[in-house]
């Protein structure tokens, strides 16, 4: 099935449902967009808007804030530890948002659901990990920490430009690392069929049923990690949170795609699309309703994931592909029909718990720790942010441009080529989270760690503090990588979405401050709290700016 530009929309996403026309479905990580007409069915005045729109990018910066281009304003929405409901709050380090409006005629009323991502014990729980090997952590702390990871769905309204919650709405609740959440299988997973909670959660999407997809990433962290030598023997390798210490939960139980129902939180773990440091998952779902899945492994010479599902509208019924962006070729990763996998793993449910190792047997390339996944609305090509790979000398990764074979998105050939490079060059370093708004600009976060940035030991210290970049489709600036923010210390901003018009775009400020070692001293004081405590915090990014560039917005269905 050839992809057609035409027809191509998201249902609802990171650049909303705008006016949309002959649905065929998109939905992603990281991002969705939709082109609600051709572009060839613009007016001249709206090309003239896109054509002569002038952009007047940020500098690098190091200061305390999250700065803005011209044009822009930001307000904060909702931070860490705020009360959504009367039992619960906000979780930390919010990562992924997402926005479904209740009613798609009203665009300002909708659920917003948000990542949380890892827990600093520093602040969450109290606990100086310098300290580790001398006190451990009490049952109190570690439960401080669970609860603080996982999602929030909270309800918000958009009255007189501003963004709020609905505090205590029905619809408020969290997802945590001890919600029980199903498995979908026919498969017990280490003897469970339902397993406690969900952690590490990074990027995610929405599905075609307007449902939430959030995934799990580094969760060796919470729970350790199954390790196997030579000889095929698990050992078991410990977390860096020490959480089985009290809850010795199995590690196969983490490192899957999860998916939320919005109205009432129930969740399901999808282990068809294998296990592994998920960063995102993104969905097309084709004309006859089956579903492709892209999904990247953010580790180190890991590797990118399709699964294409063999019924309509299942995440279970399918095969799961890995890439081999050398040969232009998905590899199916099929036990029954792939001999070195029937020879080293026992059946297919190990073959999806062990996705890396039956990767590397069938011959997947190793990538530059692929993070978002995108599909570009003008070309349908798939976009991939490769982020780095220090100990390979590539420390400003580049975006990976995959192109299906006669377009068609269960093609089972592509052929794959860098869009853009990092480096000094370019003027951004470590691509992470991707997101297109409705006239297809693309916009980019970066992803620099903490502990190198502004070091002028390190090679990231011309590009300062991390930021947001647009990559502009139209007029003098096209293809210019063009910085739009700069966050405050330390942080990283992420889960770039717009709302269905396309007027505001949300975004996640995480882990500001996260080098602090002083409460008294902290790195960062941001949002500038009375108490002078760095909070995580999701924004709502408003402005004239916005508006331009989402000039297929004005478009007449």
């Amino acid at each position: 099935m050839a992809y057609n530009r035409r027809k191509f929309i998201s249902f609802i996403g990171k650049a909303g449902v705008g006016l949309a026309v002959a649905p065929q479905f998109l939905v992603s990580c990281g991002n969705t967009t939709t082109p609600v007409k051709g572009f060839n069915e613009m007016s001249e005045d709206q090309l003239n808007t896109l054509k002569n729109l002038v952009l007047e990018g940020v500098l690098p910066s190091d200061k305390d804030d999250l700065l803005l281009a011209n044009g822009l304003a930001y307000h904060t929405i909702i931070k860490w530890g705020e009360s959504i409901n009367e039992t619960d709050t906000f979780g930390f380090n919010n990562d992924f948002t997402c926005f479904i409006p209740l009613d798609d005629k009203n665009p300002k009323d909708g659920l917003l659901w948000v990542n949380h991502e890892y827990i600093n014990p520093f602040f969450v729980s109290d606990y100086n990990e310098s300290e580790e090997n001398k006190v451990p952590k009490t049952k109190e702390q570690v439960d401080k920490e669970m609860y603080n990871v996982g999602g929030s769905i909270v309800r918000i309204k958009e009255e007189n430009g501003i963004w709020k919650i609905v505090k205590n709405d029905p619809y408020n609740r969290r997802i945590t690392a001890k919600t029980p959440i199903k498995i979908n299988w026919d498969t017990a997973i280490k003897g469970a069929t339902t397993v406690f909670g969900t952690n590490s959660n990074c990027s995610g999407g929405i599905t075609p049923w307007k449902t939430f997809i959030t995934c799990e990433e580094n969760y060796d962290a919470c729970f350790g990690e199954t390790i196997y030598d030579e000889n095929n023997t698990p050992t078991h390798q410990n977390s860096d949170y020490g959480w089985e210490s009290f809850y010795p939960y199995p590690p196969e139980h983490y490192g899957w795609v999860v998916e939320v129902n919005p109205k009432d939180g129930i969740a399901q773990k999808h282990i068809a699309l294998g296990r592994f440091a998920h960063e995102c998952c993104t969905l097309y779902e084709l004309e006859d309703k089956r579903v492709v899945a892209y999904t990247g492994d953010d580790h180190n010479d890991e590797h990118l994931y399709k699964f294409i599902s063999s019924k309509p509208g299942s995440l279970k019924e399918g095969t799961l592909y890995v890439a081999d962006t050398v040969n232009g070729k998905w590899l199916a990763m099929d036990w029954e029909n792939q001999p070195i996998l029937k020879s080293k793993l026992k059946d297919q449910t190990e073959v999806l718990i062990r996705a890396r190792e039956a990767a590397k047997l069938i011959g997947a390339t190793a990538l530059n720790r692929p993070e978002d996944i995108e599909i570009d609305p003008i070309t349908g090509n798939i976009f991939v942010s490769l982020t780095n790979n220090k100990p390979k000398g590539d420390f400003h990764g580049s975006i990976l441009k995959i192109e299906e074979t006669n377009g068609a998105f269960d093609a089972l050939t592509f052929k794959a080529e860098t869009y853009k490079a990092g480096g000094e060059e370019t003027g951004f370093s470590c691509p992470d989270n991707l997101a297109f708004d409705l006239a297809g600009n693309l916009w980019m976060t970066s992803d620099m760690s903490g502990s190198a940035v502004n070091r002028a030991d390190k090679p990231y210290f011309p590009f300062k503090n991390n930021s947001l970049f647009v990559i502009p489709r139209y007029g003098k600036d096209a293809g210019k990588v063009i910085r739009v923010a700069t966050a405050p210390k330390d942080a990283e901003l992420t889960g770039p979405w717009f709302s269905p018009d396309g007027k505001t775009l949300f975004l996640s400020v995480q882990h500001p401050g996260e080098q602090t070692e002083d409460l008294a001293n902290p790195t960062s004081i941001w949002p500038f709290d009375k108490d002078r405590i760095p909070k995580p915090a999701v924004v709502a990014i408003t402005g004239n700016l916005i508006e331009k560039m989402n000039t297929l917005n004005l478009l007449e269905a």
